[in-house]
């Protein structure tokens, strides 16, 4: 038999073997999903029918809860010794996380026009508010950031935060074309940041103001502005911290211990040594749940700075990836909702979607970064996980910002298509009618 004829056997012997195989499979009873699959993923398909995206509700609840359990195995031993009582700020962590639920609930209800309208009110209520904390504010370790109001501590940087994006937001989508064309519109979002660095410097609060100026930065960018003024904004931003920085001998000292903080390893280096040291007994999978030995009064504020060297010391390099996965997550729905909403022509919501995403991601990182060494300690805590009643409260606002603007995308595409509906409905009985005639 030639060559040719083999080959052609062959082939048609495949082709009957595949086909033989396909109509097998086909009779193949295929047993049906079960039902909280198939809600899940309902759940999960972006811009559907449901009311609202649901995947954010699941990943701020399960960082709550990791959270939770965290500050609970890393503040036991000093709640213990402060306070004798080693629930002392689980129970508060509880009753913030309760808070936050609260606020969502009745932000949830408030419609992003709202934000939008008010948003100059909002950036002048975070003025007063970073004003009355150099008034009347409470000083902790040389800073001054915490308004005391009876049992409530209110830390005025974190809803200055979110007040300045959305006004920054709302500047955007009405000086949009100036912001893009001339440098007039750029500079003036840049000076009423201008005000608030300065009055966040004073408590001081350099790490906060680094946070905004990183997510104005960001937002310019996407907004469009040109790539000269962002160049000359980054040289500008990059000498200012600098100097910020040098001279100021404390601030020195940290980024000095931070090169090499076995240098002094008792003194300036003192944290970031310990830090290091619960990220190495970590390893890969970590020493488990209670078992870490930093939190025992080695580590300053492993409960709230410095609860990720807890975390990966307890969870090792798995715990930190599922945590910063976890972050990760939420901040690309962020950025892409942001996207999607500038796409629908809803340009506030879609600014402050990005500011939020850009927001978080770059706190996070900061947070975990200083912890492992790779920047200065700044003293941001890390979103939805740290101990802290004001930045649990206005994360979880951001977190319901979100949703609320998913919520609002989805309600404008479901009466699109209604109305659609309509008109066909219509018109197909203005036919119907005419034919009759």
């Amino acid at each position: 038999m030639s060559l040719e004829k083999t080959m052609t056997l062959a082939r048609t012997m495949s082709l009957e073997t595949t086909q033989a195989i396909s109509k097998t499979l086909s009779q193949v009873p295929v047993p049906p999903l079960p039902e909280w699959i198939n809600r899940l993923m309902a759940g999960s398909n972006q811009y559907g029918a449901n009311a609202f995206d649901r995947s954010f509700i699941v990943l701020g609840l399960t960082m709550y809860m990791v959270g939770l359990v965290m500050v609970a195995s890393s503040s036991i031993p000093v709640a213990e010794r402060l306070f004798n009582n080693p629930f002392h700020f689980v129970i508060r962590h509880g009753i913030y996380i309760g808070l936050s639920l609260a606020v969502a609930g009745v932000a949830l209800q408030i419609p992003m026009s709202w934000w939008h309208k008010n948003s100059s009110y909002l950036l002048g209520f975070a003025i007063v508010l970073l004003v009355t904390v150099l008034l009347i504010g409470r000083s902790v370790n040389g800073s001054t950031r915490w308004i005391v109001l009876g049992p409530i501590t209110v830390q005025a940087a974190e809803p200055a935060k979110l007040f300045f994006f959305c006004y920054l937001s709302a500047y955007l989508v009405r000086r949009r074309e100036q912001v893009m064309e001339n440098l007039k519109g750029f500079i003036k979002p840049l000076i009423v940041f201008g005000v608030m660095a300065a009055l966040l410097l004073l408590q001081p609060d350099l790490g906060t103001v680094i946070v905004m100026f990183v997510t104005t930065f960001g937002l310019l960018f996407l907004a469009g502005a040109k790539l000269w003024q962002f160049i000359a904004m980054a040289l500008v931003g990059a000498t200012s911290l600098g100097m910020l920085a040098y001279f100021e001998p404390y601030r020195w000292r940290r980024v000095t211990s931070f090169l090499d903080p076995w240098q002094d390893p008792f003194g300036s280096g003192y944290q970031l040594t310990q830090s290091l040291m619960a990220y190495g007994r970590g390893e890969v999978l970590g020493q488990g749940l209670g078992n870490s030995i930093q939190k025992l009064e080695y580590l300053p504020e492993a409960h709230t700075d410095f609860v990720m060297a807890v975390l990966a010391e307890e969870f090792g390099f798995v715990g930190i990836s599922v945590v910063l996965l976890l972050s990760m997550t939420l901040v690309y729905k962020a950025l892409i909702l942001g996207r999607y909403a500038l796409a629908k022509e809803k340009y506030f919501e879609g600014f402050l979607a990005y500011s939020i995403g850009i927001w978080m991601c770059f706190q996070a990182a900061v947070n975990i970064g200083a912890s492992a060494g790779i920047v200065p300690t700044k003293g941001l805590t890390m979103p939805l996980i740290s101990y802290g009643g004001s930045s649990m409260i206005i994360m979880t606002l951001a977190l319901v910002l979100l949703i609320r603007i998913d919520h609002e995308i989805r309600l404008q595409s479901i009466q699109a298509t209604s109305s659609k509906r309509t008109t066909k409905k219509e018109s197909k009985s203005k036919i119907k009618q005419n034919g009759d005639k």
